[in-house]
């Protein structure tokens, strides 16, 4: 048998092109900013991951250029060996302040920070429990280790608890949660599970991508915003949302940070994020700490953005986050509004099996610090005309 044969066999995106329907890798020519340009067109984005609107500072893209003139484009080798930089350290000693945490390890991009970090503490008699909307990161971190998963009902805490009472005691337990789902747009019920971490003698690590900078007073994320920092062991962070560039890092003690830099795979093996990242993500931190008031416009236009729709109609789930989505349920409908969406100038994201169940695929919007009501209204202009044309409302 032909080991390529898979490709051929593939006909999905074909299909999609067919019907004129193709919604992915769409080509912008500018910035991350409330409006973009696409082909020609100005769009008003409502797919964008830049919280706090950071990405085109001209602070942050300052500090990245400096850095550039400095150092370079990168680090030609891995953070182990010779690619670790003096910015490297300043950026982790930055994180450590911000995140009040023992110890800090940053890695190239996030998805590394999960697929290392998990798969070198899971041992052959060890045990993950994940949420079964977990990010695709975390169940490959899970998949490269020796242990075993277990998983439970989206934000199910009796399954949980269910789950973990079949876990033999004599077994290590690693609960391993997103602080904000990043389609559905809610949250782990933090306290309740680190009760039953607690309970079951299990530690925790939360997956805080979208937290970060987004959640709690001083914006060190979904633990902050509950109350439960103390209780969580490790908090893996992005750059690529909130601190406007790319990379992640990991926040828990020094033993376990100390372990995670001599045994995880994806930084061991990677080259080092480059220096204007890491330069950029340091200028993020400091605008984020001078300026909550990036975050309460944040959260304005998002409880605007949430009432409205759900005025006009739309179901948006239990998102309590800058990430709302609004329900569509057959994925060729999804794929339609997308479009019909873009052609009324808004950028939104399509999203189908098997990011989300068979039969309950979604439209995912999310909010920038800043938009402005005139970017919002637009929007709700076009969603109001799209979703009646196409039975959504």
């Amino acid at each position: 048998m032909d080991i390529l044969q898979k490709c051929e066999d593939y006909t999905l995106h074909r299909e999609i092109r067919n019907l004129d329907l193709y919604p992915y890798y769409r080509g912008i020519s500018s910035p991350q900013e409330p409006v973009v340009t696409m082909n020609g067109q100005k769009v008003i984005m409502l797919g964008s991951n830049n919280y706090l609107g950071l990405t085109n500072h001209d602070e942050v893209k300052e500090a990245a250029v400096a850095a550039l003139r400095k150092y370079g484009t990168g680090c030609a080798g891995s953070r182990l060996l010779n690619g670790t930089l003096d910015i490297h350290i300043e950026l982790e000693e930055r994180l450590k302040s911000f995140m009040r945490a023992e110890s800090v390890l940053t890695f190239s991009t996030g998805f590394q920070v999960n697929l290392g970090v998990l798969s070198c503490l899971l041992g052959r008699h060890d045990v993950a429990l994940l949420d079964a909307m977990d990010h695709a990161s975390i169940i490959d971190g899970v998949r490269l280790g020796f242990g075993k998963s277990l998983k439970y009902k989206h934000n199910d805490m009796q399954d949980l608890e269910a789950k973990l009472s079949r876990v033999a005691e004599n077994r290590g337990k690693l609960i391993v949660v997103d602080g904000v789902f990043s389609m559905e747009g809610d949250l782990a019920n933090l306290p309740e599970i680190v009760r039953l971490k607690n309970e079951y003698d299990s530690r925790l690590f939360v997956d805080d991508a979208h937290g970060v900078g987004v959640f709690g007073e001083s914006g060190r994320g979904t633990a902050e915003h509950f109350g439960v920092e103390d209780e969580v062991d490790l908090v893996m962070g992005t750059f690529s949302k909130s601190l406007a560039t790319v990379g992640g890092f990991i926040a828990a003690s020094s033993p376990v940070i100390d372990y995670i830099r001599h045994h995880a795979r994806s930084g061991i093996f990677s080259a080092a994020m480059p220096p204007a990242a890491a330069a950029s993500a340091i200028k993020a931190i400091d605008i984020i700490e001078a300026e909550p008031q990036r975050r309460k416009q944040l959260w304005e236009t998002t409880q605007y953005m949430k009432r409205e729709l759900e005025g006009l109609g739309f179901d948006t789930g239990t998102s309590e986050s800058p990430v709302i989505p609004i329900a569509v349920g057959d994925d060729i409908a999804t794929f339609t509004l997308c479009k019909r969406l873009q052609e009324e100038g808004v950028f939104v994201n399509p999203i189908v099996t098997p990011a989300v169940p068979p039969g309950q695929a979604m439209i995912r919007t999310s909010y920038m610090a800043t938009h402005n009501r005139e970017h919002l209204d637009q929007a709700l202009t076009a969603l109001k005309k799209v979703g009646r044309q196409l039975d959504v409302i």
